[in-house]
């Protein structure tokens, strides 16, 4: 099935210009629907009150004409291929009613396959729109600065074209104001809306140093912002790209269920014949005959069970994608639901990633001091320093004279003394440096990785998920792996590894039986989450390599994101099971009744099409805000609801 996502601009990535929300009357399915039904509704009356053919015959060949022409056209192109379509039997039976004088019984097949078709597309561009939606906030214009100091202070204001924006510009956000571009924010405060790409309920603060993404919404304060990404490669087109990859993929129940259509639509055709040619062999009524065959072909015919498998998966793609998780096909989000082994980098993914402070041993004004000394390098920990002296509300004062020496730390002057920061000795933590005044230690300061919030309970919810507790792969050291293994209780822990042990765990675990997830963000991850039966890449500070080799990226760095995607994943499975026993049953029912007894021609086209509708319509029930609520739930308690 081709998905509008496809035609989207924002798969080529440049920002597009506002479109607005398909309406029932833009898809051309609808038209020709419209103009089949209103052409039958038209005959109807007149034949049944009597009328000559000339008044109502025009009327009914519109109907076939408008409802039937696009379908029968892509069943022939398919024929050409070699390949046997569905809806050319729909067209074929309809046709054969009109040839033994039922010219009511085929319109109103006509009719409602076309009603189905049309409802078919437009939940389809429903699909497409909910994420190309997105593309739609980012604006048009934005405000480079140009001149000025490194923050954009003092510098000249020039409109652009955010396609014209370039990565290193910097660009003014006023209050009010969408964001023009993935980049991280140089100076001001403010609070952003971010709903529309990590789903938070209420808008994140921001100071400079925090990262900020095109499309959302500036709240009342002024930021400058330095872009960071090109317009193709933002979030925002990103998660439309990967839904337009993702609906050119098919899962593998999708596959199958194809690979058998055709057979079965072989043998559907072959079935019709017989059940035609047998009785009339033995003198049977060749009306009754006939339409008993058609009947048959139309009540046998795969159509719903052709859509019992993309919908569900591709609703929840999108909805993944509105909240912040960006599953990159079909196949992906089926196999997410299948996990039941779950492994979990350490740094940048159980924990932030980056250095905080824990402690302060000595003179608490040490840290005014180690910040402003810290305040010009790009070291890890003298961000650390920075900011913790930032939290805390310290005034930093300035300094001079600054230098740094590789392995022995920096040096400046502040207010009159000569401050060194440097690594302590004999630490027992993660980290930990001196602060030296006038050549007296008067502080120590400790460090450490910080957990992430929420870590401790999206492993909970994983162990309930999956039934086993995750387990632990890191490089780093035994002291450092406990110590973050115990804060999110975990039990099995495997420290010290290179990337190739990864590999060797994960493929250890699938060699026994297992479905395994790998979660993780950097470079040495990359080998685990390419071996791993589905890869997660934590988004906003993977690396590059880890991002293009994971099978799906959590874009706000948030651990609860992944039992909820799993938990999503496994209601989509289920629906495309319920879709299958509701297709089944429905196809079975109806030729059982047309073999047995006398299945009425409007009542069999009934009972088809509106198993197709009931089908396609469940599959879409995911793309609602509430299936994401509800995985998330699931999530958190790993119970189904």
């Amino acid at each position: 099935m081709a998905s509008p996502v496809l035609d989207s601009p924002a798969a080529q990535a440049a920002p597009a210009p506002p479109a607005r929300r398909t309406r029932v009357t833009d898809l051309p399915e609808v038209r020709w629907a419209a103009l089949s039904a209103l052409a039958f509704l038209c005959a109807l009356p007149l034949d049944l009150a009597g009328a000559p053919a000339w008044a109502w015959g025009p009327l009914y060949a519109v109907c076939y004409a408008a409802g039937g022409w696009e379908p029968g056209w892509a069943g022939l192109r398919a024929l050409r291929e070699r390949s046997l379509d569905v809806d050319l039997l729909m067209v074929v039976a309809a046709l054969g009613a009109a040839a033994i004088g039922q010219y009511l019984d085929g319109g109103l097949l006509i009719v409602i396959f076309a009603c189905s078709g049309a409802l078919e597309a437009l939940a389809t561009r429903r699909t497409a729109d909910s994420v190309r939606g997105l593309l739609d906030l980012a604006p048009e214009k934005a405000v480079r600065l140009t001149g000025g100091g490194p923050d954009g202070r003092a510098a000249t204001e020039e409109p652009v074209d955010v396609a014209e924006l370039r990565i290193g510009d910097t660009v003014l956000v006023r209050p009010g104001e969408r964001l023009p571009a993935d980049g991280t924010v140089l100076h001001g405060v403010s609070d952003v809306d971010q709903a529309t790409i990590t789903g938070e309920s209420l808008p994140a603060a921001k100071i400079p140093g925090d990262e900020v993404f095109a499309g959302t919404l500036n709240g009342t304060g002024a930021l400058r912002v330095r872009v960071d990404r090109d317009a193709r490669d933002s979030v925002i087109a990103r998660i439309v790209a990967l839904v337009a990859e993702a609906s050119a993929t098919k899962a593998p129940t999708q596959l199958f269920i194809e690979k058998v259509e055709q057979r079965y639509s072989v043998g559907v055709v072959v079935a019709t014949l017989a059940l035609f040619a047998v009785p009339l062999a033995f003198g049977a009524d060749v009306t009754t005959t006939l339409l008993r065959a058609m009947t048959f072909m139309i009540v046998a015919s795969p159509c719903a069970v052709v859509l019992a498998t993309m919908p569900p998966l591709l609703s929840a793609i999108a909805t993944a994608g509105r909240h912040g998780v960006l599953v990159k096909s079909a196949v992906v989000m089926e196999r997410l639901g299948a996990v039941d082994r779950v492994a979990l980098d350490k740094t940048g993914t159980l924990t932030e990633g980056a250095p905080r402070l824990l402690d302060v041993r000595g003179d608490e004004s040490a840290l005014a001091w180690a910040a402003a000394a810290e305040l010009p390098s790009e070291h890890p920990l003298a961000r650390a320093v920075v900011a913790a002296a930032r939290e805390r509300g310290l005034r930093i004062p300035a300094a001079s004279d600054f230098a740094s020496v590789p392995g022995e730390g920096v040096r400046a002057t502040v207010e009159g003394r000569e401050v060194r920061v440097r690594r302590a000795a004999g630490a027992h933590t993660d980290t930990a440096v001196e602060v030296v005044a006038d050549g007296r230690p008067v502080a120590v300061l400790t460090f450490a990785d910080r957990i992430r919030d929420g870590a401790p309970e999206a492993v909970a919810a994983l162990t309930r998920l999956t039934g086993t507790a995750p387990t632990l792969l890191t490089g780093d050291n035994a002291g450092a792996a406990a110590r973050v293994a115990e804060g999110t209780g975990i039990t099995d822990v495997r420290s010290g590894l290179l990337p190739a042990d990864k590999v060797a765990a994960v493929r250890a675990w699938e060699r026994a039986g297992a479905t395994v997830l790998v979660v993780g963000d950097g470079v040495n991850d990359a080998p685990a989450l390419a071996a791993a039966h589905t890869g997660i890449a934590m988004g906003r500070a993977g690396s590059d390599l880890a991002l293009e080799t994971a099978d799906a990226v959590v874009v706000r760095d948030e651990l609860a994101t992944v039992p909820a995607v799993v938990a999503l994943s496994r209601r989509a499975r289920r629906l495309v099971v319920q879709n299958l026993v509701i297709a089944g049953t429905c196809i079975g029912a109806l030729v059982v009744w047309d073999l047995a007894g006398h299945l009425p021609l409007p009542l069999g086209v009934a009972g088809h099409e509106g198993s197709t509708v009931l089908v396609g319509l469940n599959g879409l029930r995911l793309l609602r805000d509430a299936a994401w609520r509800r995985a998330t739930e699931e999530g958190s308690t790993g119970r189904s609801r």
